[in-house]
């Protein structure tokens, strides 16, 4: 598929965008070579080729759960404002 340059228009004009003559000229060829790449790429044959959904090797880094001591909730709650239902009570937002 070729783009013309009265397709550079259009689009600059759905997309509110003002261009001068020689981004014009120059959108127009780019915008065919990457269609023109595209193009090409589709005429590949890809039957045996199994599908790549990461292009690294993807594992979960994880650890396993300790329970470990917290923070006394009674030291936390000093320094709140408001505390309602053993928590912090904060303005409500809209």
């Amino acid at each position: 598929m070729v783009i013309t340059r009265k397709d550079v228009e259009y689009i600059a004009h759905l997309s509110r965008l003002e261009i001068t003559e020689q981004e014009a000229e120059q959108y127009t060829k780019e915008l065919s070579d990457i269609l023109e790449h595209i193009n090409r790429l589709s005429k590949l044959n890809t039957d045996n080729v199994e599908p790549t959904y990461f292009t690294m090797d993807m594992k979960n880094v994880t650890r396993s759960d300790v329970v470990k001591p917290s923070i006394d909730k009674q030291k936390v709650f000093v320094a709140a404002p408001s505390i309602e239902n053993n928590g912090f009570k904060v303005p409500k937002i809209i």
